[in-house]
């Protein structure tokens, strides 16, 4: 037994000192004219692509929070924008990874130092609604050994869309916190990946649509066609507070 728990101390110890994923090379261009336009970060093959991002866009990305769980720091961090290319040393497909790299990369080249604050904060809880998840509209990943796990928001004129494949829910209130703006919590309760298509009108849009029009929001988007409900909840929340952070050397 004392050998057992002398080997997992080590095995812990280990792994506590095993360096974190890196990118082998990156490339940083300041985006000299504003565009407020598409922007993103996608990930494929070892590859991490953001486009026209800020850095609290990639702090969002890379540790899973909402824009109102991130304190502190200078006002460029929200509006100087960026063009990042960045390639792993071998070849991935794990987001997980890429974010972990991403983590390490803010580190680096923008000199990134944070800590984390519990802090009571207005948020949104993601359940199963009184009628049960969508069957047809949130359907359990067929096959969960060989499909890749992705992600895509897209956004039009009229519309905003998340299509998803080999999706947590988790996951999910992860994405649905960065389009609502306040941190979303899952309690669904649903175990598992799932594949679904969520689309709907976000409000600044809304404003303007006729009053006859049947633009669903985001919450009547998400219980007619997911089977799910959003509501509204004080509790604590993790919040990153920017301790330093400074504009890169772009190449």
């Amino acid at each position: 037994m004392r050998f057992a728990a002398f080997c997992l101390l080590v095995s812990v110890a280990a792994a506590q000192q095993s360096p974190a994923p890196r990118f082998e090379v990156a490339s940083i261009k300041l985006m000299t004219t504003p565009d407020n336009g598409s922007s993103g970060i996608r990930t494929a093959h070892g590859r991490l692509d953001a486009t026209n991002v800020t850095v609290q866009r990639c702090i969002i990305g890379a540790w899973g929070v909402s824009p109102s769980q991130i304190a502190g720091g200078p006002d460029w961090i929200n509006t100087d924008r960026f063009d990042i290319s960045a390639k792993a040393g071998q070849p991935t497909e794990d987001d997980a990874v890429f974010m972990l790299m991403l983590r390490e990369l803010l580190g680096d080249r923008f000199g990134l130092a944070l800590h984390t604050e519990s802090r009571p904060m207005q948020a949104y809880v993601l359940e199963v609604g009184k009628s049960g998840p969508s069957p047809a509209g949130l359907r359990k990943t067929a096959s969960p050994d060989s499909a890749d796990s992705s992600t895509n928001t897209n956004g039009t004129n009229t519309q905003t869309s998340i299509t998803a494949r080999k999706t947590s829910m988790n996951l999910l209130a992860r994405i649905l916190g960065r389009e609502l703006r306040q941190p979303v919590i899952d309690r669904t309760e649903l175990a598992g990946d799932f594949d679904f298509v969520l689309s709907w009108t976000p409000d600044r849009l809304r404003a303007g649509a006729p009053a006859d029009s049947d633009l669903p929001s985001i919450f009547t988007a998400i219980q007619d066609q997911l089977g799910l409900r959003l509501r509204s909840e004080k509790v604590p929340i993790d919040v990153l507070v920017i301790d330093r952070v400074q504009k890169p050397s772009v190449n």
